[in-house]
């Protein structure tokens, strides 16, 4: 019976050693491989884009062996040529002549802005249109969903709630481009302290990436 029980602990004790450390090289290993693979998946996407240049004039015509990440080094002077080309006089110029053809194109002219102001917002960190992060409850009540504000409400449209009111835009999942233009009570809705950077990895993740909620100075959160 004792030595029944005893093989029984140590089978306990082998399982037990297996999973905690079949875990804990999961959660290692695992990031690890899912950032390779998504750095092979760009990189590859990203080569694609020598298949504009003319196939006499391709890299491999004139290097002895494939460079990978060929296309990120294409990608990154280009942006450099056209960030000098639209900041520039002319280009500049010609950017605004290319943006009032966009504006009167239908449904292109709405996607062109909203993807604008998405890069804008994640490049520069902050934005004018997104000016704080809160929570709502939408679209019923106990159910929140996040938006970001972007002005009060004035004129016609604040003198016929009778409530001081406020603007928010409550973006999709995983494509903030689209979403919701809302006017809500503003004693109604929860201020977040993340910034705007952070809401968008939030967002476009699904809320597999949270970010870590700051410390505040002389207390605990």
């Amino acid at each position: 019976m004792d030595d029944k029980h005893e093989n029984l602990t140590l089978f306990g004790r082998i399982r037990k050693f297996l999973k905690v450390n079949i875990i804990a090289g999961l959660l290692f290993l695992t990031p690890i491989a899912a950032t390779f693979f998504l750095l092979r998946l760009t990189i590859g996407w990203l080569d694609q884009i020598l298949l504009i240049i003319p196939a006499k004039f391709r890299p491999e015509n004139f290097l002895p062996f494939p460079v990978p990440g060929l296309g990120l080094i294409v990608l990154v002077i280009v942006l450099i040529l056209s960030g000098v080309f639209v900041r520039n006089y002319i280009g500049n110029k010609l950017v605004k002549i290319w943006e009032k053809i966009i504006d009167y194109i239908p449904i292109v002219n709405k996607i062109y802005t909203a993807v604008k102001q998405l890069i804008d917002t994640i490049a520069r960190g902050t934005s004018k249109d997104f000016k704080r992060v809160v929570l709502i409850e939408y679209p019923k009540e106990n159910v929140f969903a996040m938006a970001y504000v972007t002005g009060i409400a004035v004129g016609e449209l604040q003198e016929k709630t009778r409530r001081k009111m406020i603007n928010v835009y409550v973006p999709t999942t995983p494509n903030p481009t689209s979403g919701f233009y809302l006017m809500v009570p503003e004693d109604e809705t929860i201020p977040l302290e993340m910034s705007v950077e952070e809401s968008f990895k939030l967002l476009m993740s699904g809320g597999i990436i949270t970010p870590e909620r700051k410390q505040k100075q002389g207390g605990n959160t």
